[in-house]
Order: C-alpha cells, then structure tokens, then sequence
C-alpha cells in the first residue's frame, strides 16, 4: 500500500532517511516482531525502499501464540515481496533478568542471521516512548551520563550495524499509520505486565504526562545528553590515538600519557578498552573500574571483567584473559564475541592457549608478546592445531576482527 503525506511525513522521511544511510545497494534487514511499531515500519521501510529488504522475527519460546504471529509475519512479508525468515532462542529455564537475557539473545541471533546473509545493516522499530522509559529506568537506577543517554541512534554488533530509525516518533505516531490502513498487527501481553521495569516506567509515564514530563521531551533530553557523551568519546578516541597501540587483538597502553589524562577520560578510556576485549554489553562497577584505572598507572597487574592488565616495563598490556576466552565455534562464526577465522575445511576455533604454542615452536617470530599470544584465535582439529593466522603465515586462513578498537570506540 503506498504512503502518503500529512500525518505520515515524517514517518516516511525516517524511513528515506535511514535506508539513505546505509552504504552500497545491497540487502537491509527489518527486525520485525509483529507489534504495531515494527509492522508500521515494516510497511513504510517496504514502500520507499530502492533496494532489497529481509525480515527477520525472532521467536523467544516464551509465548505459545509467537510461533503463529511469527507466521502472520512470514504471509505480510510475502504479500509486500519481501523475504522472511524465524530465528528461535532455543533455551532451558531463564535464570536472572528474562528481559535482559531475551535482549541479549534477540540482537545475539540478529546479528548471526545478519552476518550470515551477508547484510550490514538491521532496522528496529523502537521508537521515542521507548527511549523515555530509558531514560526512566536509568533515572530509577541513579544513573550517570551513559546511563541517562538513552538507546542510542546505531550500533555495531558481531561486525552488523543496527538502526533505530523511529526514536523521534512516538509510539501513537505508528500505531495511527498501522490503524488508518487497516493492517494486520499484534499486541504482546508482556508490555502490559507490570512485574516488569519497562511497564512500570510506561505506566508512571503516564502519570508525569500531568506535569509537562512527556515522552518526546525525555527522549530530547537523551538526545541532549547524548551530545555531552560524544564529544567526550571524541576525547577518548584522541587520547586512544596517541597512547594505545592495538595489536593482535591486544591493547598496549603508554603509563606515563596515561597517568597525565583527566580522570573522565582515563575511566572511559579503561572501560572502552574492557568492553572491547570482552565483549559485554556492560561496564564493569564503578568503584571496581576505578581501582583497575589505579593499576594501570601505578604499574600493577589486574584482572577485570575477563581481561588481563599485564605490567611491562615499556608501559602496560590490556589483554583478553584466557580463562574467560570464549566457547569454540565453526569456522566463520565470530569467537570471543570479536574474531572472525575463515579458511577451508571443517575445524572449529578458540584460543591458541599454552597447548596451541607448543605446536608452534617459531610463534615468537610475530612480534606478539606471549600473554597476548595466547588468547589468539587458532583452528583446531580436536587436540591438533591447524593454523595461527596472527602466529604463523598461512595463506589458506585468515583472522579479522569484526570491529577495531579505534572504530569500537566511535560507535560505542
């Protein structure tokens, strides 16, 4: 069905906007649950777009009626020529946060489904109400500036760019463009749930709509504040440029530039450099943050959030731990959340390790201090170590990072 002005403008011109915004013209994903804001920008994504579209619904095994919705999904998708596909989180019980874990796993199978199709960019629907209930939460937890920033614009996960092209819309803005055409979508009971966080800030929302506190001024406040944070990511990312050199995965740090850095950007610099090495989708607590910041300069080992600080005499080693590397995976599939490892046959990768050297008595040869050697990525055969690629020459394998460190600190 073709769009059309007045009330749907400005939906349409996010929509133009963000597929603008993604080079090249290859495939642009849509995370699309079936709710009224990702069927809206399913709808409007389908009727401007000058390029080829996949959807993709993710089936978190928690409702009975998703699989039949993740269905509906699939007929819209064929009616509007647009291929779809469902991607299920296969899981037992769900300890902890559900929220959180069904986050982590919905963008964790996005992402996969992303880089496996060869699609750089996904589109999800989130929108400025969601933003404020951000804000919200954050405010309840006595956030600082990260946490009071909001969802942000995009994002880089296992080397595929994600977009919220609808945090200036509201809410209301898609579900009325849905409605006026009539078209199919569906309600998820969990958003009227109010055991959970985002509903209870979703209804206090409501309440603070009396007072002037609505959802379009608190998303501008993130928008606000998420200025302040990036001129301070600027900051970080010029002193990343002249004090750390990343190398085989590692980062090595000049102490002494680094003791002479303001405090903020110190702190920033240290979690940007954890976040990386691990990566979490969290920085580590404030107070234990700090005392990692405090090693690094007085010249001390450390070990935080699955990563080493190695004290060396020409400065400082902020390095992957090996216990914490991640689980083996195919080959081609990301390992330890950042490494790539393409090449013929069927081994599987994980860390090189104290085994793996021994397999390879020129290892030195690289140039790469041993603390960082291990937790290289190699390919194995069962016990046997099949290639190095940072180690050892080998023209048949490669290993590449999803994202650099420098680009990490841009888009994080």
């Amino acid at each position: 069905m073709p769009v059309s002005d007045g009330p749907d403008r400005s939906l349409i011109e996010s929509a133009r906007r963000a597929l603008s915004t993604v080079p090249g013209q290859g495939v642009v994903g849509l995370a699309v649950s079936g709710g009224g804001d990702s069927i809206a920008m399913l709808h409007l994504m389908a009727a401007v777009a000058q390029r080829p579209l996949a959807v993709a619904t993710v089936d978190h095994r928690l409702r009975a009626e998703a699989a039949a919705e993740a269905d509906q999904v699939a007929q819209v998708c064929a009616g509007l020529g647009v291929a779809h596909e469902v991607l299920v989180w296969s899981h037992g019980a769900v300890t902890g946060n559900l929220m959180d874990a069904a986050r982590r796993a919905r963008y964790g199978l996005l992402a996969q489904w992303a880089a496996a199709r060869g699609i750089s960019a996904v589109m999800v629907a989130h929108t400025a109400d969601d933003q404020a209930e951000t804000v919200l939460l954050g405010l309840a937890r006595a956030a600082g500036l990260d946490g009071l920033t909001g969802m942000r614009p995009s994002w880089q996960q296992g080397g595929v760019a994600f977009h919220r092209p609808f945090l200036d819309a509201t809410r209301a803005d898609l579900r009325a463009y849905v409605q006026r055409r009539g078209l199919w979508f569906v309600d998820d009971p969990s958003n009227d749930d109010p055991g959970f966080d985002r509903v209870k800030m979703r209804l206090a929302l409501a309440s603070l709509h009396e007072v002037g506190i609505t959802a379009p001024g608190l998303a501008m406040v993130a928008r606000n504040l998420a200025a302040v944070q990036a001129d301070l990511r600027r900051l970080v990312a010029e002193a990343a440029g002249r004090l750390v050199v990343e190398r085989a995965g590692a980062l090595e740090i000049d102490r002494a530039g680094f003791a002479a850095l303001p405090g903020e950007v110190a702190r920033r610099l240290v979690q940007a450099g954890l976040l990386w090495l691990s990566g979490a989708d969290y920085a580590p607590r404030a107070e234990a943050l700090a005392r990692m910041v405090q090693a690094l300069i007085g010249g001390r080992g450390a070990t935080l959030w699955g990563c080493r600080l190695v004290h060396r005499t020409s400065g400082a080693l902020l390095v992957r731990e090996p216990r914490s590397a991640g689980p083996e995976v195919a080959l081609g599939a990301v390992w330890d959340e950042r490494w790539r490892v393409t090449g013929p046959g069927e081994g599987v990768v994980r860390a090189v390790g104290a085994v793996g050297l021994a397999q390879l008595p020129d290892w030195r040869a690289a140039g790469i201090v041993r603390d960082a050697a291990l937790v290289t990525p190699g390919v194995w055969d069962a016990d046997r170590l099949i290639a190095a690629p940072l180690l050892r020459s080998d023209a048949e394998y490669s290993a590449t990072l999803t994202a650099g460190f420098g680009l990490f600190l841009l888009s994080h």
